[in-house]
């Protein structure tokens, strides 16, 4: 059984005309939309006006899949059929996504993963005391590039540092280039947090982003009032533990929706490079001075880059960011097309002996 929900009209759930007028187009044997509430495991939940409720692909839906960014994501807005008197719906397909945020799949596998769909702002989360690392930070500002979604930096535990070691941080991210807007609070202290609310306006959603203890979970309880979400202990370090396990779409009080987001050791860059190139906005302008176009910054004679970094007006480890995952992202991006060359040849292959088969008999 799933808690009854409030009933929430669809336009306060984030279904605008855009999406009505995708929607006019829905797949055959889908009658309604409903957005992704939460995915765990291939298991899906879907919200309504009215309640929330499982889901299940449609076998021609899932059939028809050719990649796993095609499933439905927690944010999507599902085309669905009710069944079972409105207890379970049937996923017959997805609208078009506004906006995205997805990674290279963990390990060696070259695809991507899916993590939030339409998310109108990105909190990316950094603890002041342990976790606190720029090259990260770069890493998750690609990500909301590259979906369009607007990054807001949210440094938490701010309790555990001093106002000196807090403005340090801060001056770090300015003088890396990035110009996002920077909040810090204090889920102990609650410094910090009516700015953070302020920040959340009814009807649109937002994405919490971060690695593992930084206090995702423990900022949603306090903004619900609740213990809603299972949080595990602090160590001594400062340094906490995260139990969410899975994606989940959250209805805020005042309005607002908010995605949490289990904590991601590895954030893989694929297919990332205009995202790139917004996010190092700095170097792609001094790139434009270079006297070759194709110019790689590295050892080509008049590169604006390079004398940039020589003369001090780009930091080194600045550009060291960049160059490294440009290199990740370029990287990946061949082994991906040889992946999806090496599919479609397969595919041909199957559907070729398929035809035999079927004229010899």
């Amino acid at each position: 059984m799933h808690e009854q929900a409030t009933r929430i009209p669809l336009n306060e759930l984030g279904f605008d005309d855009e999406f009505a007028a995708a929607a006019a187009g829905m797949p055959a044997g889908a009658n309604a939309v409903g957005r992704v509430s939460a995915v765990d495991r291939g298991a899906y939940l879907i919200r309504n006006e009215t309640k929330e409720l499982p889901a299940e692909l449609a076998g021609k839906f899932r059939f028809s899949v050719a990649s796993p960014v095609d499933l439905p994501c927690v944010g999507d807005w599902a085309c669905v059929q009710y069944h079972n008197q409105g207890t379970l719906a049937v996923i017959h397909g997805i609208l078009p996504r506004r906006t995205f945020l997805r990674r290279k799949t963990a390990g060696r596998n070259i695809d991507f993963q899916m993590i939030a769909a339409n998310i109108d702002t990105a909190f990316i989360v950094q603890s002041c005391h342990y976790d606190f690392n720029l090259q990260r930070l770069d890493r998750y500002l690609v990500m909301a590039n590259e979906g369009h979604i607007e990054p807001v930096l949210v440094l938490t535990k701010t309790d555990l540092v001093t106002p000196a070691e807090l403005e340090k941080k801060v001056a770090a991210i300015r003088q890396a280039g990035i110009t996002a807007r920077v909040l810090a609070l204090s889920n102990a202290s609650g410094a910090g947090m009516d700015e953070f609310g302020r920040l959340l306006a009814p009807g649109r959603t937002y994405c919490l982003l971060g690695s593992s203890g930084v206090g995702k979970t423990t900022l949603i309880n306090r903004l619900l009032g609740r213990e809603a979400l299972a949080t595990k202990a602090t160590s001594r370090s400062g340094e906490g533990t995260h139990a969410t396990s899975r994606r989940q779409l959250i209805v805020l009080e005042q309005g607002a929706l908010l995605v949490d987001t289990p904590g991601m050791r590895e954030l893989g860059m694929l297919g990332a490079g205009e995202a790139l190139d917004d996010s190092f906005a700095e170097i792609s302008g001094f790139s434009r001075s270079c006297r070759y176009a194709d110019c790689s910054h590295t050892r080509e004679p008049g590169c604006a880059v390079r004398a940039a970094i020589a003369s001090g007006e780009l930091p080194a480890d600045r550009y060291e960011s960049y160059a490294k995952l440009k290199k990740e992202a370029e990287h990946h991006e061949m082994s991906f097309v040889e992946k999806r060359r090496k599919d479609k040849a397969f595919g041909k292959f199957i559907k070729t002996v398929k035809k035999q088969i079927k004229n010899k008999k």
